[in-house]
């Protein structure tokens, strides 16, 4: 039942007498009586009081309108409408604008209006009223908004509540939202069954069924419609489907978040919004009441808002699909996050249904290693994915998010690399996996930590003079990385998250690293050369058994060498005329990637968690006759303020 466009017949007479038969008073309504016994409509108007009517008026009425006085000439819309009474021929007239809200409108148009806003400026001079008894609100018919088959539209203004008014693109289109209106503030009521909440049931419980068998959008214009009439899981169903059409949204699920079934799904998506720091006013306490207040314990409810605020939630579903869950995760923390989804993808047939209401694996979108990886379009793959026992059609893969290669690292700065020039180091090591390497390039002690985000990472990158406490020489240069598992069973150490400076001390950490197997480190530096200060610099160095192979330095058009450097990779043929930025940067990644497999995965280094440590100095100790200073600014009130330190 729609009422966007009024073409074709409508049975007016019907509509009405369906509405009577179904006509439920609210409860306490003493106009009611309690009995149903209100009369909505009136006898309808002939046509030549019709037609009386619009010569009073000096305008022809638009269609649906008439017909409408045609079969009833008047109608109780409800108490509950803001409208409660629609007048008859004898009763209708220009509304006049008696609180000028012409003006308001017109001063609020500014220098360029939209049409719309125009029109609704000049609406309130030229409206037809069509109320007789409201609180506070008017129905307004408007001659000047006119659509395509000639309906005017009609506005519903609530003079109590200082917003826009409603506009309707016809009357028609008004007295079928009031229809959905009536139902929608019953719809709790256990008295309030017939043929109309029937076929709405009926309708919600087709839609579930198609989202099930990846047909969800033909189930949201059902689901949309079966809300507007109030009914049932109606709105929740839409919600998840919202949801995984815009993961990085925020739902809320009411009282479903309280029921045993759906508590582990749903309460810590639930919690991601004050995890995140939306729930500003009120805080925890605010959210953690309306928990309460839907039923949640308390206590359950702020030890799952701590595991997802601090990145220890996991999401743990039983089964075929909880075991898929776990193997995915264990790739994503390996920074393998395209590998991890095509194992959820191929799972996802599996997952299975705590209850009848959750029609997707809402938890996912909560894991803190999992829910990052579902894009919108992945989120509408799922949606799209036969699942829960259902059968359907699967849709086509969607592509994976991580570009093959290194060549992506000289692309335009985003995420973690826009607050430090773009610059990045790395160390690869294969054969072995991402847990030797603090042994072989870590500072004393250097375990993996908890998986982290980019910026909880870069947060922590702190330099040589900030750790002096701790035991750290001025001159060290100890690097926080995230360590994963690339393509070709090459382990890496990547930092591209602190501030750092290639320097005379540098040391490459490529020999301790090949000690595990062969070993790759790659430094580059974006200068700022135009500005006088320093070139780009790139370096290469490649080790095995302990013993350096072969590695070039190129800091602006200058180039140190040592040992045999490959062809393919010989900086003269790679850095044309000496440059040494983003074409030269292209080629040599390229190059890398192609005869020694080296790889990054960009999403899981920019977006998703992986573990980190802290490596030993990527500089040596000064020897005699060398120095090294520190030399730091800091602005304050009164000027500008210096620092010196030297070794």
């Amino acid at each position: 039942m729609s009422g966007g466009s009024c073409s074709g017949a409508f049975d007016w007479r019907g509509f009405f007498e369906r509405w009577q038969a179904e006509w439920v008073p609210r409860l306490g309504d003493e106009e009611g009586g309690g009995s149903g016994a209100v009369v909505l409509g009136r006898e309808g108007a002939s046509e030549a009081a019709i037609g009386g009517v619009e010569e009073r008026l000096g305008v022809r009425l638009p269609a649906s309108y008439r017909e409408f006085l045609a079969v009833s000439d008047g109608w109780y819309v409800d108490q509950m409408a803001g409208v409660y009474q629609l007048g008859g021929v004898g009763e209708i007239g220009w509304f006049g604008d008696p609180f000028d809200m012409t003006s308001v409108y017109e001063e609020g148009l500014g220098d360029h209006p939209s049409p719309e806003e125009v029109l609704l400026a000049g609406m309130w001079r030229r409206a037809l009223r069509l109320e007789t008894d409201s609180d506070m609100s008017y129905a307004l018919l408007d001659p000047g908004d006119v659509s395509a088959d000639g309906e005017w539209a009609l506005y519903v203004y609530k003079g109590w509540g200082g917003e826009l008014p409603d506009r309707y693109p016809s009357f028609r289109a008004y007295m079928e939202a009031m229809y959905r209106h009536f139902h929608a503030t019953r719809a709790e009521r256990a008295d309030f069954v017939n043929a109309t909440t029937r076929e709405q049931d009926a309708r919600v419980e087709r839609a579930r069924l198609m989202a099930l068998r990846g047909r969800y959008e033909e189930a949201v214009p059902l689901l949309e419609e079966a809300f507007d009439f109030g009914r049932p899981h109606s709105a929740v169903l839409l919600q998840q489907i919202r949801h995984f059409s815009a993961p990085r949204g925020t739902e809320g699920y009411g009282g479903l978040v309280a029921d045993d079934r759906y508590q582990a799904e749903i309460l810590p998506v639930e919690a991601m919004g004050p995890a995140q720091g939306q729930w500003r006013l009120g805080g925890d306490d605010h959210w953690l009441g309306m928990m309460a207040a839907r039923g949640v314990d308390r206590e359950v409810a702020e030890a799952v808002l701590g595991a997802v605020r601090d990145g220890t939630h996991c999401y743990a579903p039983s089964g075929a699909w909880g075991r898929a869950v776990g193997e995915a995760r264990a790739a994503a923390l390996r920074g393998a996050c395209d590998v991890a989804w095509r194992v959820l993808r191929g799972a996802l047939a599996l997952w299975e249904q705590p209850g009848p209401v959750l029609i997707v694996p809402l938890g996912l979108l909560a894991d803190p290693v999992l829910g990052p990886l579902v894009t919108p379009e992945r989120g509408r793959e799922v949606l799209a994915t036969p699942r829960a026992g259902e059968s359907g059609p699967a849709p086509e893969p969607v592509p994976d998010l991580d570009p093959p290669g290194l060549a992506w690292l000289a692309g335009p700065t985003d995420g973690f690399r826009s607050s430090f020039g773009g610059g990045y180091r790395c160390v690869w090591v294969e054969g072995v996996e991402p847990e030797r390497l603090p042994e072989l390039v870590g500072e004393e002690g250097a375990v993996l930590s908890a998986p982290r985000q980019p910026f909880d990472v870069a947060r922590s990158a702190r330099r040589a003079h900030e750790r002096e406490d701790e035991g750290v020489e001025l001159w060290e240069d100890r690097a926080v990385v995230a360590a994963g598992r690339s393509e070709g069973g090459w382990a890496f150490a990547f930092d591209g998250y602190g501030p750092h400076c290639m320097n005379h001390l540098f040391r490459s950490p490529v020999t301790d690293a090949s000690g595990g197997g062969r070993a790759v480190v790659v430094w580059c530096e974006q200068g700022r050369a135009e500005a006088g200060e320093r070139p780009d610099v790139f370096h290469l160095s490649v080790a095995e058994g302990g013993v350096e192979l072969y590695g070039f330095t190129l800091r602006g058009a200058e180039v140190e060498r040592s040992g045999a450097v490959p062809e393919a990779l010989d900086p003269d043929r790679l850095f044309l005329a000496g440059d040494a930025g983003a074409g030269g940067q292209v080629r040599v990644l390229d190059a890398l990637h192609r005869e020694l497999g080296l790889s990054l995965p960009r999403f899981a280094l920019t977006q998703g968690r992986l573990p980190t440590f802290t490596t030993r100095s990527w500089t040596r100790a000064p020897r005699d006759g060398e120095g090294f200073a520190y030399l730091g600014f800091t602005r304050s009130r009164s000027g500008s303020r210096s620092s010196f330190r030297s070794r």
